[in-house]
C-alpha cells in the first residue's frame, strides 16, 4: 500500500525472529522505532546487522521515539547500541515493562559490554530517565516536528510475557488518519499466568509475527499432561532434567505448571523413589530470580485464574520443591553435585537457545551422559546451539559449546505446546476478530519457510487483503 505519508522499514526480523526492530518513518522527516532488539545465531537485519554486528548504521536523527513491546532481549538487546549511536529520545513502554526493562539491559550490558559498575550504573540512569511507563488502553502522544501530523500510540495486552504489548498507531495528517499496528509477539491463548490478547477493532496496516505461522499448539490441559509424562519418564531414566528456558516469561509459565502439577498430583509417583511432592525443581539463573521477584509485585496484571490461586493460599512462583541458585560458586558447585550424584532433578536455566549462560555448563558437563535429559519448551533458532542439539541430538551427534565439541548421548525432547507465541490459529483469530479488516499485512518474526506457507494461508482466507513478506 503506497503512500506519501508515511513508510515502514524493517530493520530486523525480518531474516528470521530475532533482532525485532521496525520503523514508521513520516514523510522522511519524524519517525518512531518499534522494538531494538540483539541477533541471535545465524540471523541478520538487511542493513547487514547480526550477532557480530551490533552498532547502528541506519539513519536515526529523524527518530522521535522508542516504542518497546516487551523486554525480551531480541527486542530491546541492541538499546545501548541505539543510545551510542545519538538517540535521545524518550523509551515508551507499559508500566510492568518499564519495571523489567532496567534488570534486563543490565545483564546484557554486563554480559556483552562491560563489567564496569560505575558505566552500567550510569548507563541504567539514563535508560531509567528515558523510561515513560504508559498503562494499557490509554493514547500517548508523540510530538512531532512536522507541522499539520499528529501520532499517537496505543498499548494492549499481548499475552506474550507480562507486559507485552502490541501497538496501534494513529496517524492524523490534514483530514485523514492513518492507522498502523505492530504486533509485537503476541501469545499463545491461555498461557500461564497472563492475560490473553483480544484483538483491536481494526487498523490499515498490521505488521504480524509469524513464528509459529505454520504450526497449531496443544491445548493448555494436553500440553501440562505432556510436560508431565516427559518429567515422568526423565525421572525413570534416573538423571537430570535440563529446560533451557528465557529468564522472564518462559521460566515463570514452567514454575507456575509445576506448582500446578506437584498441587495437582503431590502424592502420585513422579519416579520409583519419589512422589511429585517430593520433585525437586532448581531455578539457576540469576536474573530469572530478580524478574520472578518482579512478576509477584505485578499481581495486578495477572490473569483470574492466576490471582484465584493466591486467594486459596497457594504460591505459584514459590512453593517449596523449588530451589533458587545464587551466586557463580553455588552454581558451579551445584553443577558438580549433579554431574556426579545424576539426582532425579529439573533444572530451568537460561538462555532459552542454550547460547549463553549457565545452562551452557549444565549442557558441557551432562551432555555425554545417557541418563540426562534435555527439554526444549522454545523456538531454537538457525544456529544456535539449541538448534543444533534440537536436531543433531537424536542422532546421537555432537553440539559446539565455546569452541568445543560435546558429544550428544543425552534423551531430546521438544514440546511445541509451551511457546509463548501464538499459532497458526491464534494469529489467524487476531486478524478474524478485527470488524476492520487491514488492506496490507506484513510478515515478520519467522523463517522463510514458515512465512510462506503462513502467507499461502492468509492470502486464501483474506483474498481481499495484500499479504506481504518484507
Amino acid at each position: 500500500m503506497k503512500n506519501n505519508v508515511y513508510n515502514i522499514i524493517h530493520h530486523g526480523a525480518v531474516d528470521g525472529v530475532t533482532g525485532s526492530c521496525h520503523e514508521l518513518n513520516i514523510a522522511g522527516k519524524d519517525g518512531i522505532l518499534v522494538d531494538c532488539g540483539l541477533f541471535q545465531g545465524e540471523e541478520k537485519s538487511m542493513d547487514g546487522a547480526g550477532a557480530n554486528q551490533l552498532e547502528i548504521e541506519f539513519p536515526i536523527e529523524h527518530i522521535r521515539a522508542l516504542v518497546v513491546t516487551h523486554c525480551h532481549i531480541d527486542h530491546v538487546g541492541r538499546i545501548p547500541y541505539l543510545l551510542a549511536a545519538g538517540f535521545e529520545g524518550p523509551i515508551i513502554c507499559t508500566i510492568p515493562t518499564a519495571k523489567l526493562l532496567p534488570l534486563i539491559l543490565e545483564d546484557a550490558l554486563h554480559i556483552g559490554v562491560t563489567k564496569n559498575k560505575s558505566l552500567i550504573d550510569r548507563f541504567l540512569k539514563i535508560i531509567e530517565e528515558r523510561i515513560v511507563a504508559v498503562e494499557y488502553g490509554k493514547w500517548h502522544d508523540i510530538a512531532l516536528t512536522a507541522k499539520g501530523k499528529e501520532l499517537k500510540i496505543k498499548f494492549s495486552p499481548a499475552g506474550h510475557v507480562i507486559g507485552s504489548a502490541y501497538v496501534e498507531c494513529e496517524l492524523q495528517e490534514k483530514k485523514n488518519t492513518h492507522q498502523i499496528l505492530f504486533s509485537g509477539d503476541l501469545g499463545a491463548t491461555h498461557t500461564p499466568i497472563l492475560i490473553s490478547p483480544n484483538a483491536p477493532k481494526g487498523t490499515d496496516v498490521l505488521i504480524l509475527e509469524s513464528t509459529y505461522g505454520d504450526k497449531n499448539h496443544k491445548g493448555r490441559k494436553e500440553r501440562r499432561e505432556v510436560l508431565k509424562s516427559i518429567i515422568e519418564h526423565c525421572f525413570r531414566d534416573r538423571g537430570v532434567v535440563i529446560i533451557p528456558a528465557f529468564s522472564i516469561g518462559r521460566t515463570q509459565e514452567l514454575l507456575y505448571e509445576f506448582e500446578h502439577i506437584i498441587h495437582e498430583f503431590g502424592e502420585n509417583k513422579a519416579h520409583d523413589k519419589g512422589n511429585w511432592e517430593d520433585v525437586e525443581v532448581v531455578i539457576d539463573s540469576p536474573l530469572a530470580n530478580n524478574f520472578t521477584e518482579v512478576y509477584k509485585t505485578l499481581r495486578d496484571y495477572w490473569d483470574y485464574e492466576a490471582q484465584d490461586r493466591i486467594k486459596e493460599g497457594r504460591h505459584p512462583l514459590a512453593f517449596d520443591q523449588m530451589t533458587t541458585i545464587g551466586d557463580h560458586e553455588e552454581h558451579l558447585s551445584t553443577v558438580k553435585y549433579l554431574k556426579k550424584t545424576a539426582r532425579p532433578t529439573i533444572v530451568i536455566a537460561a538462555s532459552g537457545m542454550c547460547t549463553g549462560g549457565r545452562v551452557v555448563n549444565y549442557l558441557k558437563s551432562l551432555l555425554d551422559d545417557s541418563r540426562t535429559d534435555v527439554v526444549f519448551v522454545g523456538y531454537q533458532s538457525y544456529g544456535t546451539p539449541g538448534r543444533d542439539i534440537q536436531k543433531y541430538g537424536p542422532r546421537n551427534g555432537y553440539v559446539e559449546l565455546d569452541g568445543k565439541r560435546y558429544d550428544i548421548n543425552a534423551q531430546v525432547y521438544t514440546l511445541r505446546g509451551y511457546s509463548a507465541h501464538a499459532d497458526q490459529e491464534g494469529l489467524l483469530n487476531f486478524v478474524r476478530d478485527m470488524e476492520k479488516k487491514p488492506k496490507e499485512i506484513r510478515l515478520v518474526h519467522g523463517d522463510d519457510r514458515t512465512k510462506r506457507a503462513f502467507k499461502e494461508v492468509l492470502e486464501k482466507e483474506f483474498p481481499n487483503i495484500e499479504i506481504l513478506i518484507p
